[in-house]
């Protein structure tokens, strides 16, 4: 955590309005599109008006939904997403160029990155205006590539063809070639990203502690190139051959104009810092619940059996 990022801690007033205001004097906001925010955005007014603090919007890509006044990140010391994981990738990248801390607030069910529901927002601002939270530090993915490309990601980097036919990918490790294929594609992601596309693609998850990135082919046509743990100090480097029908580039989900032909993937430390409120939930358990673990019909089976008290 930055040492501007005034958030520490200090008891609360009699009337029930935080004495540690002055310590989160503005607000940033980054919402969902679409998605239903309405009991969010409610307990953030209300809360910012009880405690003198500043609103404002936070501008990102293709945001068209207007809630507050628009404000810089630099200028706030706390950025509220409000929507899901995918608006809290959103803050997370706007929140990394100035060093701010994000809070994820899920409007819906509580995800990966959402520390807390719309619900329980003024709680959770409580909690962050006494200090009451910790930091928690997410690595980026830098992809440097032809014509000055210069991204960074979150989750992941993915090229994947977007018409008929295939692509050709090279990759090559720290100046060492592991593979070349013909497929859809090929992902390369942090552990964060590692239960997303990658997963989909049939690539591992990997700790939140392994230090690494995965490097997943997708729908690959013969030959044998199996997915590719590397050390968090490798460099990644992809070739791509688009075909007829072209290829696209995506960063944690948005689709990128830019049409490299060699994309080098390295991972960053500390890229952005997420909010924890309390105990944070375990990375494993939070995918069990969201069921992207799931046990096995067997094994299912036996524990109905076993709660119903039969053999």
């Amino acid at each position: 955590m930055r040492d501007d990022v005034h958030v520490t801690s200090k008891p609360q007033s009699a009337d029930g309005a935080i004495a540690a205001a002055s310590q989160v004097r503005r607000i940033g906001l980054v919402v969902h599109p679409r998605r239903e925010i309405g009991t969010a955005l409610e307990n953030v007014r209300a809360w910012t008006e009880a405690n003198g603090i500043g609103l404002y919007q936070v501008r990102v890509s293709d945001q068209q939904r207007v809630v507050a006044d628009p404000g810089e990140v630099a200028d706030c010391d706390l950025v509220l997403a409000l929507g899901g994981d995918g608006t809290t990738l959103h803050a997370l990248h706007a929140a990394a160029k100035a060093g701010r801390p994000v809070l994820g607030v899920a409007c819906g069910s509580l995800g990966a990155l959402t520390a807390t529901p719309a619900e329980d927002l003024a709680d959770a601002l409580d909690r962050v205006a006494r200090g009451e939270w910790s930091p928690h530090s997410l690595p980026g993915l830098r992809v440097t590539g032809d014509g000055d490309l210069d991204r960074a990601a979150i989750n992941d980097v993915v090229v994947v063809r977007k018409g008929a036919g295939q692509v050709i990918v090279e990759i090559q490790v720290d100046g060492q070639l592991f593979v070349r294929y013909a497929g859809d594609g090929i992902v390369v992601a942090t552990p964060a990203g590692s239960s997303a596309y990658t997963l989909a693609a049939g690539g591992p998850i990997l700790a939140k502690s392994s230090g690494g990135m995965v490097v997943t082919p997708i729908a690959n046509h013969g030959g044998c190139c199996p997915p590719l743990v590397v050390g968090g100090d490798s460099e990644v480097r992809l070739h791509i051959e688009p075909g007829y029908g072209g290829a696209r580039l995506e960063v944690d989900g948005q689709i990128d104009d830019a049409q490299p032909v060699e994309l080098r993937a390295a991972r960053v430390e500390d890229y952005a810092t997420l909010v924890g409120l309390g105990d944070a939930e375990p990375f494993l358990a939070g995918l069990r619940r969201r069921r992207i673990l799931i046990d096995s019909p067997r094994v299912l089976a036996r524990d109905d059996r076993g709660a119903l008290g039969g053999g």
